[in-house]
């Protein structure tokens, strides 16, 4: 199924057009984990145009886009260790609640996970004395080719690792999951960063905590491993079922552009512009496509009449159109 997602990355043209929507998914799937509450069309809003009630929660969805596009950046110099991984938390934990607990350094004081003290706690993490050392142990061990593992179940292995030794005060989760995509970029499994389990593990909340759990007081790393591995088959085919979609829906629309005439060009523009951010409003139209503010308008109309382009304020001023039925495939 890796092989056949990964096969997109070589095919589908304009590709980065569709991998900033899957990363946009992936941080609203992730900060919904972490209780952020922030869909796709509000986290495709500028931050001028969020309530402001809910300003934190776009901020977390956007770092963690911001992290994702740094991080595969990094790694073009730096190996996946854990200066890339401080770096990753930095960004993320920038600007957002959490951006007092230490962002980019490793915790100096205890944690620990669910419960209101360390007293009535699910799972105590390791010392933080102890945190260098092993997250010293997770890098060796990633870089180690003289034992043989295979990648799949060492990134599980080292996603669990890095879990359970919560090496920062604040947004362990969301690092944890971003390094499973980094991971697999990094090992060349993914030419691409087009995987991403949050949605999965967002499904499956309690049986992926309860699975880490059973390995620390268990040691029942098999059920880890099988919950892991099913989350990226299942993963895997619903992204190449999404990229199946995405071509569909652009031969749909490309078919009823060529309607519009004299018009077609700059509708074309217009939506290809669309696929890498769906939301644009008149001003945005015109930027785009060099027209007036009339002419702006009626080419608007008439993707709304092809029903390519939906307004979403329903107000009568500031309005804002969204490309809906490509969002949904996302959604």
């Amino acid at each position: 199924m890796l092989g056949r997602l990964d096969m997109y990355s070589e095919h589908i043209p304009n590709l980065d057009l569709f991998i900033s929507m899957h990363i946009m998914k992936e941080a609203t799937q992730s900060s919904k984990i972490e209780g952020t509450q922030t869909n796709m069309e509000e986290a495709l809003l500028s931050k001028e145009d969020v309530p402001l009630d809910k300003r934190d929660d776009w901020m977390e969805v956007h770092n963690y886009i911001n992290a994702m596009n740094e991080a595969i950046k990094m790694l073009e110099d730096l190996p996946f260790s854990s200066r890339l991984i401080r770096n990753v938390h930095k960004v993320l934990l920038s600007g957002v609640r959490g951006e007092h607990k230490q962002p980019g350094e490793f915790r100096k004081s205890q944690n620990w996970i669910g419960g209101l003290s360390i007293n009535d706690a699910i799972f105590v993490p390791p010392v933080c004395t102890s945190i260098p050392e092993l997250m010293e142990d997770i890098e060796k061990f990633v870089h180690n080719e003289q034992i043989f593992f295979p990648e799949l179940l060492k990134i599980a292995l080292i996603h669990y690792q890095f879990e359970t030794i919560h090496p920062f005060l604040d947004g362990n989760g969301r690092t944890g999951r971003l390094l499973i995509t980094l991971y697999l970029v990094s090992k060349g499994i993914l030419k691409r960063p087009i995987l991403y389990l949050s949605d999965y593990l967002e499904k499956h909340r309690n049986t992926y905590y309860s699975n880490m759990m059973k390995v620390r007081l268990e040691n029942d790393i098999e059920t880890w491993f099988k919950f892991f591995l099913h989350g990226i088959i299942d993963t895997a085919e619903k992204g190449v079922e999404t990229f199946q979609k995405i071509l569909s829906l652009q031969k749909e629309y490309e078919e009823c552009i060529k309607a519009l005439g004299s018009r077609s060009a700059n509708a074309l523009k217009v939506i290809t512009e669309l696929y890498k951010h769906p939301m644009i409003d008149a001003t945005g139209v015109s930027e785009i496509t060099g027209l007036g503010t009339v002419s702006s308008y009626k080419l608007i109309k008439e993707l709304e009449r092809l029903e390519m382009l939906k307004e979403m304020t329903g107000s009568k001023r500031g309005r804002i159109y969204v490309l809906e039925k490509y969002i949904r495939i996302f959604d």
